[in-house]
């Protein structure tokens, strides 16, 4: 096995691991700082549950997106480099 592709591995599978590790951190505050904002809300008003848990199902989702490009680009990373 040549020694720069042995690199070039190694530092595809630490970027990898990086992009997920920093990947993933950012939709989860996010996610639970929405969800938890959310809940503040219908607390306060009972009667605007449906708009809130709408609004938030939606935020989540388009939140969750970030963290399965970052799972993508770092399959990416593992397996289409050669």
């Amino acid at each position: 096995m040549d020694m720069g592709y042995a690199i070039m591995k190694a530092a595809c599978a630490i970027a990898a691991g990086l992009c997920m590790g920093i990947g993933a951190i950012g939709p989860a505050l996010g996610e639970g700082h929405a969800v938890g904002k959310a809940l503040e809300g219908i607390a306060r008003q009972p009667e605007a549950t449906g708009d809130l848990r709408t609004t938030m199902v939606l935020g989540c989702a388009i939140t969750e997106t970030t963290g399965i490009y970052s799972l993508l680009i770092s399959f990416l990373l593992l397996f289409a480099v050669n």
